[in-house]
């Protein structure tokens, strides 16, 4: 172990560029799928842009993240960096509350202002009396304002069903996830294996049932991005959590075999622990998701 008042600075590194490269590119093409798949255009380069950032940025994350692991094992790190891993990992886990913040800030939008609005209401009363005279300003919105060339969807997702599994899965994610944190605290390496693989486990069925979930959509209920407003904010929330749910998953796995490696003990399993936060952060927010969309 280096000294206290040590503080390590690593060489120079292509990983930030080769971050900034994936990140472009994954952002653009995802973009592109939900533009050219809203227009009825072909979606076939940019799903191709999509999985070209997206192995670019898993190619990134296998190397960068493999560095800080070695340099960690290799006793690099002192107290005063942990205290700079935490501090970085809590304004990242800020930042991803203002990413859903801004998603949720939409959709309270739409549905406490523009859609009264466009219905007839507030100051905008003779605007929406004059285009949309017939429109009825409820939400979920089954009847768009043009729904000629926006069709509503023909019914929507019950909350009772998958949604409140998931949720009942999540929750379950949680406690599992902080039984294996006290596991790895009191050393007892077995039970810290058995329940973190529970929580990849739960994590894994998670996103299985959501995509069950769009497939019921998309075939029987005519719910899509194509499908006015309440379809694009019902993907935008539910997808972009269900990315969120994606790493997560990802980084419990990195964790699991870790754990099985040897890594981590009581006094040192930041890795871990940052991990567990992230989770419980996903977990949150999918509270928040099965409320104010599923139920509201």
């Amino acid at each position: 172990m280096i000294a206290e008042t040590s503080y390590y600075v690593p060489a120079q590194s292509r990983w930030p560029i080769v971050a900034t490269v994936g990140l472009f590119l994954t952002v653009v093409g995802a973009g592109s799928v939900m533009n050219a798949s809203s227009a009825g255009e072909s979606t076939g380069m940019s799903w191709l842009t999509f999985m070209i950032g997206a192995l670019i940025m898993a190619y990134m994350l296998f190397g960068w993240f493999g560095h800080v692991i070695q340099e960690s094992q290799q006793g690099l790190y002192s107290e005063q960096m942990d205290r700079s891993f935490r501090w970085g990992m809590s304004w990242f886990i800020f930042s991803e509350v203002m990413f859903f913040a801004a998603f949720f800030g939409a959709l309270f939008y739409i549905r406490v202002l523009a859609v009264p609005w466009i219905g007839g209401e507030g100051a905008n009363t003779s605007t929406g009396e004059l285009l949309w005279p017939e429109f009825e300003a409820t939400w979920p919105l089954m009847v768009n304002p043009n729904n000629e060339l926006y069709p509503g969807p023909s019914a929507l997702i019950s909350p009772w069903g998958i949604p409140l599994l998931n949720t009942a899965l999540l929750v379950a994610s949680s406690v599992t996830i902080t039984i294996a944190h006290h596991a790895l605290k009191d050393g007892d390496r077995g039970k810290l294996t058995l329940w973190l693989g529970a929580t990849i486990a739960l994590g894994v069925v998670f996103l299985y049932f959501q995509g069950y979930e769009y497939v019921h959509a998309y075939n029987d209920l005519d719910l899509t991005l194509s499908s006015g407003i309440y379809g694009t904010t019902f993907f935008l929330l539910t997808g972009f959590h269900g990315a969120h749910v994606t790493l997560g998953t990802l980084m419990l796995i990195i964790m699991f075999f870790r754990v099985r490696k040897g890594h981590f003990d009581k006094a040192n399993h930041f890795g871990f622990e940052a991990t567990a936060w992230y989770w419980h952060f996903v977990d949150v927010v999918w509270l928040g998701l099965f409320f104010l969309v599923y139920i509201l």
